[in-house]
């Protein structure tokens, strides 16, 4: 029996439910055993550009989109005009056979560069401006096409029903193209209904609806549309498998690990978090674990900062959500927070920049700006998952550091993790430990918050406690809080701050700081999102006999130095992969480890990197014909 590796495209204008299209196609295919991996793309302005989700469905463990796609379900002229050539000789597209004389300037949405672009393939082609030629070109290149009128569908499917509002439900297009491409590769389909009726639940008329038009295409493209060579019959299905979103994983995280209170202004991509949490904030408690989690939305980043660690003060575990732009508001108070040793966490859901850059796109920008945030010398942790799942986990630990340590932690999270949708396997909030540190519960006379301790932190008070007094400011402080310009004091006070970083350094698990996939003569340093395509790349080279190593690196700040060196000693080629233009991590390493670089391969384009395009660059560099800076494309 061959694997299964299919990648799926819908595609259409911002508000055309394609999202909702996607996220049909993900549960049925996730129902019936397979891996999934999506992947939302969007532009910044909302009215009506082109949005796009790609799904990648797999009968093995993936981490990341391809560059071909399979199967391609349009109802729009854009989709086909950005995407045709991206699907594969043999795949398929099915499209709304009343596009196709439809030229490229009767689409607004076209920007001037991509259309000049466009014109240029189609004229050295000889082909019309037109649906028609495009597909013309995709059809010479050996992909099948699957014609038909999706207003047809409608009509036909609202005479049968007797139902004359369907005629000019056009938002139901999406559900016709999902249910087609689950027709066309013979997905069962009981899975396709009993998802709808999940999926609306709430609301049965609107289930019913939904699943008459799926039922309606799905048995036209059946019986209709020609064989296809790819096909999802349905595989048996993993024990506790979760399909999730992104944003979703710390969220849970939160949850579990009892933040109480998350105060956030809206920005793109960092609102999905909050506004989960506040859609699931009476959660039931088990097992004496803290209870339910109160979200406020602000009227700016600054107030939202001041509000997470005003609420740290009374001794509740408080977070705040951002995006770079937000983050750069919340960095005066972050410093105050350093030096009233105050334990906050702040997820940074990081895009592109810099000012507003891509606000809907994905970047890796943020890590340097994470970990010099603030003025003057204080203690931070900067931290990163790698993915979704253990976005989770992480989360948990992030507070536990904030908490044990008495600083606040950035963890580094970006718009690759916000719209992603995977497969993996169920949480477990019991492997999730709560360590409040020392907070206290009582308290003696003569509390000092900034007293002196061998290990440099201080037993924590909060507001209200009997007998725990403590002044905070922003100004230098003796051990009662009160403001010194003693040059003394301000030596030991720093002194005791700073000694932080061995102790976190000395104190988290190396297995937490650093994640160590293999060290090879050649090998990968890199962080975050981007370590779900590396590892698919590495799959398929190691099938053509390449081998490459990849060490993550979770703890950013303070950089475990000696550590990384060590596992770098006997490495002859380093290869950084990052979404940055100046490869922030890189300069961290070198600055570190004292080692340079030899290899970058980045992408900014504000567009997902794929394992397709990592793979292509790391064997051009195992062959020696790489540039210094390999510079990734894909993505319309």
């Amino acid at each position: 029996m061959s694997s299964v590796d299919f990648s799926w495209l819908i595609g259409g204008p911002q508000g055309s439910g394609i999202e909702s299209g996607a996220n049909i196609f993900s549960k049925v295919c996730a129902e019936m055993g397979y891996q999934i991996f999506g992947k939302r793309e969007f532009y910044s302005n909302i009215k009506g550009e082109h949005s796009y989700f790609t799904v990648r469905v797999a009968d093995k463990k993936i981490h990341s989109n391809v560059n071909d796609v399979t199967l391609m379900a349009s109802f729009d002229a854009e989709t086909i005009f950005r995407h045709f050539d991206e699907v594969v000789s043999g795949g398929g597209i099915i499209y709304d056979s009343d596009l196709g004389e439809t030229t490229t300037d009767a689409v607004h949405t076209l920007d001037a560069p991509f259309k000049e672009r466009l014109h240029k393939e189609l004229e050295s082609k000889n082909k019309p401006f037109t649906v028609s030629g495009v597909l013309e070109i995709a059809k010479e290149n050996g992909v099948k096409l699957f014609p038909v009128s999706f207003k047809f569908l409608l009509e036909s499917l609202s005479e049968e029903t007797e139902n004359p509002r369907l005629k000019g439900l056009v938002r139901m297009f999406n559900v016709i193209g999902v249910s087609l491409s689950l027709g066309l590769v013979k997905m069962p389909p009981d899975s396709l209904q009993k998802t709808i009726e999940t999926i609306f639940s709430k609301k049965p008329e609107i289930a019913k609806i939904n699943q008459q038009t799926a039922n309606y295409s799905y048995n036209y493209a059946s019986a209709k549309f020609e064989s296809f060579n790819h096909t999802l019959p349905g595989i048996e299905k993993e024990p506790r498998t979760l399909l999730i979103q992104g944003f979703q994983g710390t969220a849970l995280g939160k949850m579990a690990c009892g933040c109480r209170l998350q105060p956030y202004y809206p920005i793109t991509p960092a609102s999905d978090e909050s506004v989960y949490l506040e859609s699931n904030e009476i959660l039931e408690i088990i097992d004496e674990r803290p209870g339910s989690t109160a979200v406020i939305q602000t009227e700016d980043e600054i107030c939202a900062m001041g509000m997470t660690i005003g609420a740290a003060l009374t001794g509740t575990r408080s977070a705040t959500c951002t995006s770079g732009p937000g983050f750069a508001l919340m960095t005066e108070m972050l410093g105050w927070a350093g030096m009233n040793e105050v334990p906050v966490v702040i997820t940074n859901y990081q895009r592109s920049g810099p000012s507003t850059g891509l606000p809907t796109r994905h970047g890796q920008d943020d890590l340097l700006f994470s970990v010099y945030a603030g003025h003057g010398d204080f203690p931070k942790i900067v931290y990163a998952s790698g993915d979704v799942e253990e976005s989770f986990y992480d989360t948990g630990n992030c507070f536990n550091y904030a908490d044990v340590f008495q600083v606040p932690v950035i963890h580094m999270m970006d718009k690759f993790h916000a719209s992603s949708i995977i497969t993996c396997k169920r949480f477990d909030p019991q492997k999730i430990v709560i360590n409040r540190g020392k907070l206290l519960e009582k308290v003696d006379d003569g509390y000092r918050r900034f007293e002196f301790t061998d290990d440099g932190v201080s037993p924590r008070s909060r507001l209200g406690l009997d007998n725990g007094i403590f002044w905070n400011t922003g100004d230098e402080s003796d051990e009662f809080g009160h403001i010194t310009e003693d040059p003394i004091l301000r030596v030991k006070m720093m002194d005791k701050r700073m000694s932080r970083l061995d102790l976190i350094l000395k104190n988290i698990p190396v297995e937490e700081q650093v994640v160590s996939f293999g060290v090879k003569e050649y090998t990968i340093v890199s962080w975050g999102s981007t370590i779900g395509p590396v590892r698919d790349a590495l799959d398929l080279l190691k099938k053509e006999g390449i081998s490459i190593g990849l060490i993550q690196l979770k703890l950013l700040n303070p950089f475990p130095g000696d550590y990384v060196s060590s596992l770098f000693k006997d490495v002859k080629t380093i290869i950084d992969v990052e979404a940055n233009y100046s490869g922030q991590l890189g300069k961290l390493f070198k600055q570190n480890t004292g080692r340079d670089i030899d290899y970058f391969i980045l992408k900014y384009t504000g567009r997902a990197m794929t394992s397709t395009e990592v793979y292509d660059s790391l064997k051009k560099i195992v062959q020696n014909k790489a540039n210094k800076r390999e510079i990734l494309m894909h993505g319309a």
